[in-house]
């Protein structure tokens, strides 16, 4: 059964570029980004890979760390990082987890877990389903998936908008409306009554009867 919304995410002991990472101890009291890749020296992931370690400082300030994991040993890895570098300008400074068992990508059901063999003699196309963003939170939980295929690269500037919508609404009794950027209006839940909503926030607008924007908390 594929991972939901506000499931636990997976914990997990792999290899990695920086060493051993005890996956739920590494996440620590912050936010975390775990995102895929089906194979090393792939064309997309490469310029994935790069624009997200351009991103780091961003998800740092957003109490987020990054870690990207892909299907072959981490001596490949780094190896990759070099040509990473080169593609993009960006020197990968984060964790990159080496699966060459297969182990992590049938934990979080990016392959089914009767898949058998390991990354050996795979190719990309096999693995083309290990191309999933997790945004887990400080309680370990799923918070965001998201899954692209193969040829689609990556918006990860849509990863970071999104987390700012998840630590907004963790704070505060509000939701985020479409296409919602920074600073902007947001939702006032359905569970918080109009009286609640004058303490919380002062003006709000009634758009609909269960539909009420404010000011962002905080902005």
């Amino acid at each position: 059964m594929s991972l939901r919304i506000n499931d636990t995410a997976p914990d997990f002991t792999a290899d990695s570029t920086a060493g051993e990472i005890r996956f739920h101890e590494w996440i620590g009291d912050g936010y975390a980004v775990l995102f895929s890749h089906p194979k090393d020296f792939t064309p997309v992931c490469t310029t994935e890979l790069g624009y997200m370690a351009g991103l780091r400082e961003e998800f740092a300030r957003r109490e987020a760390q990054i870690i990207g994991i892909s299907v072959d040993p981490v001596e490949s890895h780094r190896v990759w990082k070099a040509d990473i570098e080169a593609a993009t300008g960006h020197a990968v400074d984060y964790p990159m987890i080496g699966d060459p068992e297969l182990k992590v990508a049938k934990l979080f059901d990016m392959l089914p877990a009767s898949e058998a063999g390991d990354a050996s003699g795979r190719t990309a196309a096999d693995n083309a389903t290990v191309r999933s963003v997790f945004v887990i939170g400080p309680d370990k939980k799923v918070k965001l998936t998201l899954t692209y295929p193969m040829t689609t690269g990556r918006n990860f500037d849509e990863i970071l908008r999104a987390l700012d919508s998840i630590r907004l609404t963790a704070q505060h009794k509000v939701a985020t409306p479409a296409q919602w950027k920074q600073g902007e209006d947001v939702i006032i839940t359905p569970a918080v009554s109009d009286e609640e909503a004058r303490e919380r926030f002062g003006e709000f607008e009634t758009v609909l009867p269960y539909l009420r924007k404010t000011k962002q908390p905080g902005a």
